[in-house]
């Protein structure tokens, strides 16, 4: 975000010349228009100094002074600092030069960066690069459940600076990375760590919320799997869970909920503000936690042994994930539909349709086996938002994935449709990529 760096008074950057980029429109505005951006128009880096062995770091941020100061403070850390201008740019590097950590500013101009995160936490190639989130909006809920390891709000100061490199440097230095399980079935626990277990994880496996609380004074974690129907001990797991993340010392300890327990509406509610996954445990379910571990334990997938490797990519097979779900695409504009239902059936999705709200809760109410809907928000009569609430408010559809459509990233639009009841939102021109992310994230929970 512009002009919202560092507090003032608490850091004073030299001022070099003025790049092109800062004399009048920025280089990843130009990005977003489609025109190219000149090598004399990034800001100069390390990029072309990187020897083997190099420690380095890619900043992702659209104010030019401001990733100025992050490189500069990245050099004196003794890394090799990447600058990138906006999120697209950011992705194609990351995959280029192989970062050791990220730094990932949220509002910038095209691809923001929580779509950033979430490309790279779909790549193999990526998802074990730790990303620290500097921003001048909030979304740490969001970011830390998407996979960062920190978010630190602008405007900060040069301590708060020095602690996010210190932060990143220790999480790359902790190997193996440590998680802890409490489950209080024995047989379960034995399964849950002999699922995980390698030698890039030490894994503490506990029965009782006691044990865990003094086990988490002792030791730092990097995440935390949770069994919510404890029985040894007084403490519940949801009162655990609750204590966990009251402290502030574990305040972004990522939790992962694997339990048996079937959640009514309340109680999901109640864990959601907390945790970052639930997942209930059925005949697909460890795959998922091997998944979810891998990914808040920022494991590298090529290093793991093939069995578990294997799990992660059937996992990963985009179109398994996808193929034969019904979705129902809702949307006044023919011509949308119709491109939407082109992408869709191209990976074996069923598509059904409709051109307003009333028809699109007739469709769930004869096909109430749709296992996703895409909803447009602005429609004529009864309109995306308003449709939604009234499809939340039938019982059998209050976890239904529905993914808003909006013509354009306005400020507010996500938490709008968020608060209508939808699942997630992306905006119009779809970009089809991302859209397919979303449905597989969504589908496979």
């Amino acid at each position: 975000m512009r002009g919202r760096g560092l507090r003032c008074g608490s850091w004073l950057p030299l001022t070099p010349t003025p790049l092109p980029a800062e004399r009048g429109e920025g280089a990843a505005e130009q990005r977003v228009r489609g025109e190219e951006v000149s090598v004399e128009e990034r800001l100069p880096d390390d990029r072309n100094v990187i020897k083997e062995g190099d420690r380095t770091v890619m900043i992702v941020e659209d104010d030019v002074n401001f990733a100025r100061i992050l490189l500069d403070m990245a050099r004196d850390k003794g890394y090799k600092g990447v600058v990138e201008l906006d999120g697209e740019a950011g992705l194609t590097a990351a995959r280029e030069v192989r970062p050791d950590a990220i730094t990932l500013d949220i509002d910038m101009p095209g691809m923001d960066g929580l779509q950033v995160l979430d490309r790279l936490k779909r790549d193999p190639e990526t998802r074990h690069v730790p990303v620290h989130i500097i921003s001048g909006v909030e979304q740490r809920r969001e970011g830390l459940k998407a996979g960062a390891i920190a978010y630190l709000e602008k405007p900060v100061s040069k301590e708060a600076l020095d602690s996010a490199f210190a932060r990143i440097s220790s999480f790359i230095d902790r190997v193996p990375k440590n998680l802890l399980v409490v489950e209080d079935n024995e047989t379960q626990r034995q399964s849950i760590v002999e699922l995980i277990a390698h030698d890039d994880v030490d894994i503490t496996a506990l029965a009782s919320a006691e044990e865990a609380l003094t086990k988490l004074q002792e030791k730092h974690f990097d995440c935390m799997v949770l069994d919510l129907g404890l029985h040894t001990g007084d403490m519940s797991g949801f009162d655990l869970l609750e204590k966990v993340k009251s402290d502030p010392e574990n305040h972004d300890l990522p939790i992962i909920i694997y339990t048996g327990k079937e959640l009514t509406a309340e109680e999901e509610t109640r864990i959601k503000k907390y945790a970052e996954t639930i997942i209930l445990k059925d005949v697909k379910s460890p795959e998922r936690l091997l998944d979810e571990t891998a990914l808040f334990l920022h494991r590298i997938e090529a290093k793991l042994p093939e069995q578990k490797r294997k799990m992660l990519e059937h996992l990963h097979d985009a179109d398994s994930v996808v193929s034969g779900k019904a979705i129902l695409v809702v949307d006044d504009d023919v011509r949308n539909i119709f491109s939407l239902t082109s992408v869709l059936e191209d990976h074996g999705m069923v598509v059904r349709f409709a051109e307003n709200g009333k028809q699109a809760i007739e469709q769930l109410k004869k096909n109430p086996s749709i296992d996703a809907v895409l909803m447009d928000v602005m429609m004529p009569e009864m309109d995306g938002y308003e449709t939604t609430k009234v499809i939340r408010g039938m019982e059998q559809f209050r976890a239904l994935p529905i993914i808003a459509l909006t013509a354009k990233a306005m400020k507010g639009d996500r938490e709008k449709c968020i608060a209508a009841g939808a699942s997630d939102y992306i905006t119009k021109p779809v970009d089809t990529e991302q859209l397919l992310s979303l449905l597989r994230v969504w589908l496979y929970r």
